[in-house]
């Protein structure tokens, strides 16, 4: 049985994948940034200050399990209005892609507004990715390891 490999990033760690990530994303002149919280909040942070982009909102999804259908249910906590999105480019942010249902639910939310979504993760696992189809338009490394970023505190451990 193969072991998760744990991996403990450093800010430098994440500042290499943003550097390497920030050209990619330079030529597309998006309007907003909008992070899927809470992962997305710091990269969003980091990449609307890269590219210069002024107006950051926040996307905040949860998931309710329907165990008859075995599917899950967006709810959205927190969301742009649609007018704030209807036009505009956004730039869709989030720490990694898993299983990628707060991407594409995002995703999806932004294209019914009448918005014109890109994603960008800083990790994505495409062999754990509940949609095959689909993938972020942008991605920093693809990974099957279990990522652990310097802004989160793991669960259990106090003073870290």
């Amino acid at each position: 049985m193969d072991s998760i490999k744990r991996i403990y990033l450093t800010w430098h760690d994440v500042d290499k994948i943003i550097n390497t990530l920030t050209p990619r994303l330079m030529g597309y002149n998006y309007d907003i940034v909008l992070a899927i919280t809470r992962g997305g909040i710091v990269p969003a942070a980091i990449f609307a200050e890269r590219l210069n982009i002024l107006q950051v909102l926040v996307a905040s999804v949860d998931f309710y399990e329907d165990e008859e259908h075995d599917l899950d249910w967006p709810v959205f906590m927190q969301f742009p209005a649609d007018s704030a999105l209807r036009g505009k480019q956004v730039l869709i942010v989030d720490d990694i892609w898993d299983r990628g249902k707060q991407v594409v639910n995002v995703t999806e939310r932004v294209n019914q507004a009448g918005g014109r979504p890109f994603s960008v993760v800083l990790h994505y696992k495409p062999h754990r990715s509940r949609f095959p189809d689909k993938s972020p338009d942008f991605f920093g490394v693809e990974t099957s390891d279990w990522i652990i970023y310097p802004w989160e505190v793991e669960r259990g451990v106090v003073g870290t």
